[in-house]
C-alpha cells in the first residue's frame, strides 16, 4: 500500500525529474504547487501530459509567497540553489528534498548508486545489464534509472522488495541529499559544474554524500586509481571496496586488472571475473568503467556470471564515443556526452590516428590547460565553435602545437570544415568539452544534430 504523504511541496522546475516527483507527491494525497520560470505557451505538451494530476501551477516567476504555505521545497536538479526563492526558504529553515531523496525514502528494495565526474553513465549502463542477467537467479528484477533515462520514481509502485534498483546521481542531486544507496560508487572526483558549485571543495563536497548518508552495514566503491576519489574513503561508514588497473595492497578488496582480465578480492580471495578481450568498449577508462561495475555488483550481490554476460556485447552508450559512419576513410565519432575538458583528453586518448577535433559549447568555468596539452600531442586540426570558442583558442595558443585551428559560430558549420579538412587515416571528433545551452537544449541534442549532419554529408 502506498505511504501517505502530508503537507504542501513546492516543486521548482517542470522538466524530468520535477514532473515525476510533482505526480509521485500528488498521488499520495500532498498538496503540490509546480513551478517554473517557463510560461504557459513554453510548457504546453508538459502540461498536457500533467493534465491528470492535481497540481497548482505557478508559470513565469518563482514568487516568494509561495513560502509563506510550503512545508517542504523541491529543487530540481537544474535550479541552482542560489536563487533568491531558495535562499529565502532557507533562511527560513524551511527543509529540502528531490526526486532522489524521496524515492530512496520509499524504494522498498536494495539500491545501487554511481556518481563521479565521468564514467557514471556506462558503469550505470554496465551495472544495469549485469543485473538484468541476474534476474530469475535471485533477483526479480532489474531496474535503472535516476539521472539517466525515466526517473525512478515513476515505477515504485511496481517494485518488490527481491528487486535491485541501479540509480544515476549527480552532484546536483546529490548536493541536497541526506539519504544515500546501500551499494554507492564514487569513480572518480576532477573539476567538473564550477560554474554551478563555485569551488572544488563544493563540488566534492556533493559528491561525497553519497558516502556519508551510508549506514555501517551498507558497502562503498571508490575508484583507487583517482586521487580525489580515493582521499574520500575515510568518509564511508561501512564496508569499503575499490576498482582500480593494478592489484591493491593485501586488506583492499575490490576489482583491478590482472593478466589482461578483470579479477575480484574479496574476504574468500581473488577470482577472474572475465578477459579484457571481451570487452568491446576502447580505452583505459572503459576498462575502469568495467572494473567499477563489477566491484558494484559484488556490493549489491549479483552473481560472477551475471557481471560477465552484462559486459558481453555492449558496445557503449550514445554519445560517448559513439561510431557515426565513415567517410573517404575518416571515421566520424559522437562524444558530445563529453561536457568537462578531462572527458576530452580520455577520448583524445582513447584514439590512436590524427584527430580533427570539435571542441566548444557554453564553459563551465573549469580549467582547459591539460587539454590544451593533450591536443597539442594528439590532434591534427582542433576546430572551435560555440560560446567557448575564444576562451577556448586563448588556453591552445598559450600551450602551443603543431596543429591548424579554426573557429566556426555553430556546430553545423564546424561539422562542414571539418568534411574539409579531415584525410582519410583521420577521425573527426565532436568531444566539446562544455556545456550545450548556448545553441542546444542538452549533449544529446547535439549529439543527434551532429549524427544528422555528419550523416548527410555526401560520400
Amino acid at each position: 500500500m502506498a505511504v501517505a504523504v502530508q503537507g504542501c511541496y513546492v516543486v521548482l522546475g517542470a522538466a524530468r525529474q520535477g514532473t515525476a516527483l510533482a505526480r509521485f507527491l500528488a498521488g499520495r494525497g500532498a498538496q503540490v504547487v509546480l513551478t517554473d520560470m517557463r510560461a504557459a505557451d513554453e510548457l504546453k505538451e508538459t502540461m498536457e501530459r500533467m493534465a491528470d494530476v492535481p497540481v497548482e501551477w505557478v508559470l513565469g516567476e518563482h514568487p516568494l509567497a509561495l513560502l509563506d504555505r510550503a512545508d517542504c521545497v523541491c529543487p530540481s536538479g537544474g535550479v541552482p540553489l542560489t536563487i533568491p526563492f531558495l535562499a529565502a526558504a532557507r533562511a527560513r529553515g524551511i527543509p529540502f528534498t528531490n526526486d532522489s531523496q524521496v524515492f530512496l525514502e520509499h524504494v522498498p528494495c536494495r539500491v545501487a548508486g554511481i556518481t563521479g565526474s565521468a564514467g557514471k553513465t556506462t558503469t550505470t549502463t554496465l551495472l544495469g545489464r549485469m543485473a538484468g542477467a541476474a534476474e530469475g537467479r535471485g533477483l526479480r528484477r532489474a531496474w535503472v534509472g535516476g539521472n539517466i533515462g525515466t526517473p525512478l520514481l515513476a515505477a515504485l509502485d511496481e517494485m518488490q522488495a527481491d528487486d535491485l534498483c541501479v540509480m544515476e546521481l549527480s552532484s546536483f542531486q546529490l548536493e541536497i541529499m541526506t539519504r544515500a544507496p546501500q551499494a554507492a560508487a564514487l569513480l572518480n572526483v576532477t573539476p567538473n559544474h564550477l560554474d554551478r558549485h563555485g569551488t572544488m571543495e563544493a563540488y566534492t563536497a556533493a559528491k561525497a554524500n553519497i558516502l556519508i548518508h551510508q549506514k555501517p552495514e551498507d558497502a562503498a566503491v571508490l575508484g583507487r586509481d583517482d586521487p580525489g576519489a580515493w582521499a574520500l574513503r575515510g568518509k564511508a561508514p561501512g564496508r569499503l571496496l575499490s576498482f582500480g588497473l593494478t592489484e591493491p595492497e593485501d586488506g583492499v578488496y575490490g576489482a583491478f586488472l590482472r593478466d589482461e582480465a578483470a579479477w575480484l578480492r574479496d574476504e574468500n580471495g581473488a577470482r577472474a571475473i572475465l578477459p579484457f578481450e571481451e570487452v568491446l568498449l576502447p580505452g583505459d577508462h572503459n576498462r575502469r568503467n568495467v572494473l567499477a561495475a563489477c566491484a558494484l555488483a559484488a556490493a549489491a550481490g549479483l552473481p560472477d556470471e551475471a557481471m560477465r554476460a552484462g559486459v558481453q556485447g555492449f558496445r557503449g552508450v550514445p554519445h560517448r564515443l559513439e561510431f557515426v559512419r565513415t567517410r573517404r576513410g575518416v571515421d566520424w565519432i559522437n562524444d558530445s556526452k563529453a561536457t568537462i575538458p578531462s572527458a576530452v583528453v580520455t577520448a583524445l586518448n582513447s584514439i590512436r590516428r590524427p584527430v580533427v577535433l570539435l571542441l566548444g559549447g557554453r564553459d563551465k568555468h573549469l580549467p582547459w590547460e591539460e587539454l590544451a596539452l593533450a591536443a597539442a600531442g594528439r590532434a591534427a586540426h582542433v576546430i572551435l565553435f560555440g560560446e567557448a570558442a575564444g576562451l577556448i583558442r586563448a588556453a591552445l595558443e598559450q600551450a602551443g602545437g603543431g596543429y591548424a585551428l579554426t573557429t566556426c559560430p555553430g556546430l553545423e558549420d564546424a561539422v562542414q570544415e571539418a568534411a574539409r579538412r579531415a584525410e582519410a587515416g583521420m577521425v573527426v571528433l565532436l568531444s566539446p568539452g562544455c556545456t550545450s545551452f548556448d545553441e542546444f537544449a542538452d549533449y544529446e541534442q547535439r549529439g543527434e544534430r551532429f549524427k544528422e549532419w555528419a550523416l548527410a554529408l555526401e560520400d
